[in-house]
């Protein structure tokens, strides 16, 4: 075992059932001394409580980012790490690898960086870690000689992520994995230039399960649905009540509906389709059962994200439903792309993410920005959606009766280089209106 530096605070995370990447970064250690000095830098660390990395950026030739450049502040104490940068790497649609495709980024993490790789970060990219200054290019042209690309870093398109879609699950809507590769291909421009006001993500998820985790965690959710009836065997039904009874059907299915469109009868189930919001939720259940339909496509999402600036955001409908079977479907998919990034592009704030800037102009100017009809799915709650200025629809003057505004929170924060509310004649807001 390599001379390692003592880690008491890092040792209890090495306790418990779980594997610990404590004890993996000692294993390696062994034949990396900078791995050795990492840990001695992570227990400084964690002991005075502060993070002794500088961040920057370090572009490879012919690429605008998807390097994270990091700096030791305490590189006297540990010399080894005084570069530590992380190369990120496209990975395949899916997470779908090959047995010698894994062997490759070992071989290349081993021989150019600290011999850390990481599946995968939040983004989707796999991580390739330690390298300095000279190995990070060497590295980069390691992996491209070998058909890799750099992943996203900075205000660019990041790196796009799906779910395992056809190539494993019977419910998928469309095909996540070809329209992943078909997205990255088509905007590989926009990952390796970073030329946005902030960054902006792509997660595909073949059906409302969400797999991907796009709705909380990316700027623009595709999410796999149909709008026919959902398919439902009814021998099959009749085979899983036997088998479990109809009281857990009740329980688990029928009383979990967010819609309450189910009902059990005769030992048949009937739904109401018009009511269905097809949240997966019965299929998920009864997957031997029922099914999505047979007109599948996909949701449109917008806006979703993790949290800085105003915090965590999920994503709201943009589009309720498109068709997207054929290279037509996925030519219109990328117009209205373009469309969006060209009004938030040319309008947004620096580092303001899209569904920022919608909280900022109003999801009506956004939709208007970009060629979009308003639809009455995108409103979740209509008197308290924040896009909406309900004192446009308050009770219009009667008889030479004083206008009432309705009894709504004005939204703009008044402020010293605003008019107060007396010069803005709202003191007497008659908050007692009704809608």
């Amino acid at each position: 075992m390599a001379n390692l530096p003592d880690t008491p605070l890092l040792d209890e995370l090495e306790q418990g059932p779980w594997p610990s990447f404590v004890a993996d970064l000692k294993s390696l250690a062994a034949s990396k001394a900078a791995v050795g000095q990492l840990l001695g830098q992570l227990e400084k660390s964690y002991r005075d409580r502060c993070n002794y990395w500088t961040g920057t950026v370090l572009n490879l030739r012919g690429y605008g980012g998807g390097v994270l450049a990091r700096y030791s502040d305490v590189r006297g104490e540990f010399p080894k790490v005084a570069q530590f940068h992380t190369v990120r790497v496209i990975e395949p649609s899916g997470y779908v690898y090959s047995t010698e495709a894994l062997r490759e980024l070992c071989d290349i993490s081993e021989k150019h960086s600290a011999g850390i790789l990481q599946f995968h970060g939040m983004t989707g990219d796999v991580l390739m870690l330690g390298s300095d200054n000279e190995s990070t290019h060497a590295a980069g042209e390691a992996l491209m000689s070998k058909g890799w690309d750099i992943g996203g870093s900075g205000g660019a398109m990041r790196t796009i992520s799906c779910c395992i879609g056809p190539a494993r699950c019977e419910m998928t809507c469309y095909d996540t994995l070809g329209l992943s590769k078909f997205l990255t291909d088509t905007f590989i421009s926009e990952l390796h230039r970073p030329e946005f006001p902030y960054k902006f993500k792509f997660k595909l998820s073949g059906c409302a399960n969400d797999c991907a985790s796009s709705m909380m965690r990316s700027d623009l959710p595709l999410i796999g649905t149909w709008r026919d009836d959902i398919k439902v065997d009814q021998e099959a039904v009749a085979r899983f009540i036997e088998q479990n009874g109809e009281e857990f059907v009740i329980d688990n299915v029928v009383t979990r509906c967010p819609t309450r469109c189910i009902s059990l009868s005769g030992g048949k189930i009937d739904i109401d389709d018009d009511n269905c919001v097809h949240c997966m939720h019965c299929i998920n259940i009864m997957h031997s059962a029922l099914r999505p339909g047979d007109d599948r496509g996909v949701t449109i999402l917008i806006g979703g994200k993790r949290s800085l600036k105003i915090g965590d955001m999920f994503s709201s409908l943009l589009v309720p439903f498109m068709k997207m079977d054929s290279s037509e479907d996925w030519d219109a998919l990328i117009a209205l792309v373009r469309r969006i990034w060209d009004f938030w592009t040319e309008h947004a704030l620096e580092h303001e993410r899209v569904g920022e800037f919608i909280d900022r102009i109003s999801m009506a100017s956004f939709l208007d920005g970009a060629g979009l009809e308003p639809d009455p799915q995108m409103v979740r709650q209509p008197r308290t959606n924040s896009y909406i200025k309900f004192e446009k629809y308050s009770t219009p003057r009667m008889y030479g009766e004083p206008q009432k505004k309705p009894n709504v929170v004005d939204r703009e924060v008044i402020g010293p280089e605003t008019s107060t509310s007396k010069e803005s004649g709202l003191e007497d807001s008659g908050a007692e209106g009704e809608l």
